[in-house]
């Protein structure tokens, strides 16, 4: 199966941000783009003009994207698509043969933060492959310090050490290979409520558990420089204070939870200042 990078296009500004962002990481990847948009709208002509007009107007979305993109990236290989039928059932679909599947969220909208749509919200909770959320206005020079021609900002992964799990941590160092940049790995704990009894430090523990987590990582992926911290708090505070000076942020999803999202995950797709990966695993 050829490994491709997907973008859902609706002619949003903030689907054209995310095919944008997927074309990037397409060509980080040395893979190619498909640029996607699902809908209800008749494939061929009806005749009908009040038919037949969303249509046109979805292909000249699908057009003005991959010449838009073709300009700026002119090596990068873009494949348009057109589907009938529902935007979730269409995504999901493209989503289980893409590395990653692209969508955009939209502008900021101050305490409410980046509103997610529905469509993507339901395609992020049930997508068995990782999706990055994009917010509206995402530029490449976002992705890293200074300007588009300096170092990445780092990838920031959030990991869970009672449920640690190779998909999730895989997807980030590839990602953070692919930028050449640097990973830091964040886990949060908190005090139990009843004692636990034990003499051990809990933040000690924490941090040996979390070495030891990514011990074959770090052999697998040598040239990649990781950061280990472990920090006392609620998981989505932290990952969105970090998410400030990132290039990615990466969290998990638990595919047994059914089709909603976690508190965490929710959290930060919604108030994140840089894209925002959700990688489901068993």
């Amino acid at each position: 199966m050829q490994r491709i990078i997907t973008a859902g296009v609706d002619g949003s500004v903030e689907s054209l941000d995310a095919a944008d962002w997927a074309a990037r990481e397409a060509l980080r990847r040395g893979l190619p783009l498909h640029l996607l948009h699902a809908g209800d709208e008749p494939a061929v002509g009806t005749g009908l003009p009040e038919l037949d007009a969303p249509a046109a107007r979805v292909g000249h979305a699908l057009e003005r994207a991959a010449r838009v993109l073709a300009f700026a990236h002119p090596t990068l290989e873009i494949v348009r698509r057109q589907v009938p039928g529902p935007p979730v059932a269409a995504l999901l679909t493209a989503a289980e043969s893409s590395e990653t599947l692209a969508l955009g969220s939209r502008g900021f909208t101050g305490f409410a933060g980046f509103l997610v749509g529905s469509v993507a919200l339901a395609v992020t909770a049930r997508a068995t492959r990782p999706v990055v959320l994009v917010r509206a206005g995402e530029r490449a020079e976002d992705e890293h310090w200074d300007s588009s021609a300096g170092p990445y900002r780092p990838v920031v992964l959030g990991i869970d050490l009672e449920h640690p799990c190779d998909e999730l941590i895989e997807y980030a160092f590839d990602a953070a290979t692919a930028r050449r940049a640097p990973l830091h790995v964040l886990h949060t704990w908190a005090v139990p409520l009843a004692p636990s009894g034990s003499a051990v430090d809990p933040e000690e523990e924490k941090t040996h558990a979390l070495a030891a987590t990514l011990i074959p990582w770090r052999h697998k992926f040598p040239d990649t420089d990781v950061t280990e911290r472990t920090v006392h708090g609620r998981a989505a505070h932290h990952l969105l204070m970090a998410s400030t000076k990132a290039s990615l942020l990466i969290v998990g999803r638990s595919i047994p939870s059914g089709d909603r999202l976690g508190p965490v995950a929710h959290s930060v797709i919604h108030h994140s200042l840089c894209p925002v990966g959700v990688v489901p695993h068993i």
